[in-house]
């Protein structure tokens, strides 16, 4: 009779070590595919934003939507809703899904950049309410130039961009990860002490300053192109028609790298 055979305590002692020694090998690589597949995501969901963008302006005199006034109706989220058919899986980049307030009103007891922003309800908003975690840069949009002949919440409205077909529109920011449905940057806007903080204060740099892709953000333009902005060249983008390209966290304005909250020194310079 032929004598049957187990494994014994040392072999498959050796065997769970061999199985965990290549776990430890592959786990990071799997959870960087995974952050690049998210990464990638992302980015096509900017890209369709750019096909809405564009389809929008070409039926609309080649404008972009009023933005301010009448609510929030006039809000990229509302007038591109017929393009966009309500799908809130393209509002929200891969990375942020969940909303700061849930369908039944209850807010998460920590925001942080991994939060989209919303969920709001009423004029303007979906029956289900509106949430994301992109924002549009509010310099495009177009504001009644009668109603908003000048400065709207201290932003001087004369500098907006109001239709894509622009020189140097290739560095124009559209749309991009956001902790605001729409964000209105200015040179002089500080980056926020601590990588969590941006939803502080009312710097608007700061809601967009964040760090969801290895130290950087993805980004529409004007010319419809989607690319990876790393964080500190945010400063040097044209985000408004008067937008100075030498502000004070910029190399060309002088800024050191000691100047930079410790989160972000790491960050290549611009």
């Amino acid at each position: 009779m032929s004598k049957r055979r187990a494994f014994t305590l040392i072999e498959l002692l050796v065997v769970i070590a061999i199985i965990a020694l290549l776990m430890s090998i592959l786990m990071p690589s799997l959870t960087r595919v995974k952050k690049q597949a998210r990464t990638i995501a992302c980015r096509a969901n900017l890209k369709q934003w750019g096909v809405y963008f564009s389809m929008f302006t070409q039926d609309n005199s080649g404008y972009f939507q009023a933005g301010i006034g009448n609510g929030h109706s006039n809000h990229w989220f509302s007038a591109l809703r017929p393009l966009y058919k309500n799908d809130h899986k393209i509002m929200c980049c891969p990375t942020a899904t969940k909303s700061i307030v849930d369908e039944n009103g209850v807010q998460v007891p920590t925001f942080n950049i991994y939060n989209a922003w919303g969920r709001f309800w009423g004029e303007g908003y979906a029956p289900e309410g509106d949430w994301g975690s992109y924002g549009i840069n509010g310099w495009v949009e177009n504001p009644d130039p009668k109603t908003y002949p000048t400065v709207y919440e201290g932003f001087d409205t004369r500098n907006c961009w109001r239709t894509p077909n622009v020189k140097g529109a290739a560095y124009v920011p559209l749309m991009m990860d956001g902790l605001r449905f729409n964000v209105f940057p200015l040179h002089t806007d500080a980056p926020a002490p601590d990588p969590f903080a941006a939803w502080e204060g009312t710097q608007h740099m700061r809601r967009i300053c964040i760090d969801r892709h290895d130290g950087a953000t993805n980004m529409g333009f004007l010319d419809w192109s989607v690319r990876r902005v790393d964080l500190k060249e945010l400063w040097t983008l044209q985000w408004h028609k008067a937008y100075p390209k030498d502000g004070p966290w910029t190399k060309k304005g002088g800024v050191m790298p000691t100047d930079w909250p410790e989160w972000m020194r790491r960050y290549k310079e611009y």
